[in-house]
């Protein structure tokens, strides 16, 4: 059997949730040694839920011998620093998404790693849904033929008191809106399941149903590098809210993927479904869904630990979506189809 890794957490706000949990269902395979927040506040409320040591002194963190490995859960806009402390220190990192607010950083801080030599995994959960994971093998196999047309619809709900957090939904703390801080999630499932796109024609904006810097809503066609075409849809404005919807369809059949539920209806008349559509933050609760994806995310990142290989989500893979938000937001801003860039594979 494995050693134990001995781990620590930095940053203790609202991301911490899932991965807290999942730690403790690992608690077999990891060791937390300290959770980091400057906040004493944020310590307190964290120590009254999870049976973890916090701690409010980074530096004993970063200088702590037996610490193999940091949850990176703070966000994006203090990543850089942080991301080159924990690498010349030798600590791998298992950081949430996504990788910083520009894509310039988020690429800084994967040369970052490579330079130094410690793995970078980047918290992409929906990639280790079940049903997704399903998907992905009926389409390697070739079961839905050549991949025709895609859409993706993520009509989620956010209130304003969300938005009225300092900071949340603008560039200098997020780094965007909808795009990179909630449909990253789907956009980059997505782009696992059917490749990289090749060109976007987009229009992104503000609502009526928010105030706050960036955009809230945004709507592109797109074209897949491997011939198909497709559609996107992704909003916090769309009230009550509803679970995310990922319709693929080949030469030989279709797949909808809503939420955890896959549906694959085959032309010579074969149909399956395989799991259930379960909460996924869609609304206003936006902690308001299972934490087995995080279990999973974190239980990969340890294999890679003990196997020597990279997690399956690298933040070289985590480029590929945020160069295409990119596009998505050049082509709103100039009005005109632009390409991606990039050919990194997600």
């Amino acid at each position: 059997m494995a050693r134990k890794r001995q781990v620590a957490l930095i940053g203790l706000g609202l991301a911490v949730e899932p991965h807290a949990k999942g730690l403790a269902d690992l608690a077999d395979r990891v060791e937390v040694r300290a959770a980091f927040s400057r906040s004493a506040e944020r310590r307190a409320e964290f120590a009254a839920r999870h049976p973890f040591p916090v701690t409010g002194d980074l530096d004993a963190v970063l200088g702590d011998p037996a610490v193999e490995a940091v949850l990176l859960l703070t966000p994006p806009d203090s990543r850089i620093e942080l991301v080159e402390r924990l690498a010349a220190a030798g600590k791998a990192i298992l950081m949430e998404k996504p990788l910083e607010r520009t894509t310039a950083a988020a690429e800084r801080i994967v040369a970052t790693c490579e330079r130094a030599g410690v793995p970078l995994g980047i918290v992409l959960q929906q990639r280790f849904r079940p049903a997704a994971e399903r998907l992905a093998a009926v389409l390697a196999e070739g079961g839905l033929g050549r991949i025709a047309a895609v859409q993706l619809v993520v009509p989620w709900w956010r209130a304003q008191a969300y938005y009225d957090t300092p900071g949340r939904g603008t560039r200098a703390r997020d780094g965007g809106g909808v795009l990179i801080t909630q449909a990253i999630h789907p956009i980059d499932l997505m782009l696992s399941l059917v490749g990289p796109v090749a060109s976007v024609s987009a229009v992104l904006g503000t609502t009526a149903m928010h105030r706050m810097e960036c955009e809230d809503f945004a709507a592109a066609g797109l074209r897949f590098r491997n011939g198909a075409v497709g559609g996107l849809i992704a909003t916090t404005a769309a009230f009550p809210g509803g679970p995310e919807r990922l319709t693929v369809t080949g030469t030989l059949g279709s797949a909808v993927l809503e939420s955890s539920r896959l549906t694959l209806r085959r032309m010579d008349g074969s149909e399956e479904t395989f799991g259930e559509v379960v909460p996924s933050g869609a609304g206003a609760a936006p902690m308001a869904f299972p934490h087995d994806w995080h279990r999973s995310v974190i239980a990969d990142f340890l294999d890679a630990l003990d196997q020597g290989r990279p997690p399956r989500v690298t933040g070289r893979k985590a480029l590929a979506v945020h160069r295409l938000i990119d596009a998505l937001e050049r082509s709103s801003a100039e009005g005109r189809a632009v390409d991606v860039a990039g050919d990194d594979a997600a």
